[in-house]
């Protein structure tokens, strides 16, 4: 674990890998050092926003050294259903990529649960992990100028649902109907770190 300080308004700690990141993000959710105003994971890094003017950031950071880091997950921000209509332009690559028929990707996806690692990418866009690892498959060769809100697609270990209409490189299996993202809602991500997902199909 390295610490880094970002002016008296921030922390970043650098990890080893994703789980740790996960890890730390779930153990901090739930114990949160007095100041720290949020937390926000990504791959490899836990950024910790301070509020300046309560924070004593050598406090803080002793606090984030002292969690013991991989003990569990940081996956329970609650369960969200997705409805998911299985047709996607990318589902017989995704198949022959994976060497398993399009009903099999279907069940791989539907059948192991996800949780939302980290966002990025665009407002509302959460990185899921933790399903079947039979569905690692590389983004296409080259992406895509328009991919439509609610497109739902998979590239390398994670799967996720594009939140509005976007340029995107993720393989495409389906779509939801699902508004993954709306600002006049609070919060205005459905797809929040440590939410666990389940895709279910539907006609």
């Amino acid at each position: 674990m390295r610490v880094l300080r970002c002016a008296d308004s921030a922390l970043l700690v650098e990890l080893a890998d994703l789980p740790a990141v996960q890890a730390l993000h779930g153990e901090l959710r739930d114990s949160t050092p007095d100041g720290v105003l949020d937390l926000v994971p990504a791959a490899r890094t836990l950024l910790l926003r301070l509020d300046p003017d309560r924070a004593d950031p050598a406090a803080v950071e002793r606090a984030v050294r002292e969690v013991r880091v991989g003990e569990r997950r940081g996956d329970d921000g609650g369960l969200l259903r997705v409805p998911v209509v299985y047709d996607g332009a990318d589902l017989a690559e995704v198949a022959k990529l994976t060497g398993l028929t399009e009903r099999e990707v279907v069940h791989e996806h539907t059948e192991h649960p996800w949780t939302v690692a980290f966002g990025g990418f665009a407002p509302g866009f959460g990185y899921l992990t933790g399903g079947s690892p039979k569905l690692a498959v590389p983004r296409r060769g080259e992406s895509r100028t328009r991919v439509p809100a609610g497109a739902v697609g998979l590239a390398g270990e994670f799967s996720g649902v594009y939140p509005r209409e976007s340029p995107g490189g993720w393989q495409l299996i389906g779509r939801t109907h699902l508004e993954i993202w709306r600002t006049d809602r609070e919060p205005p991500a459905l797809l929040r770190p440590g939410v666990r997902v389940r895709f279910e199909e539907v006609s």
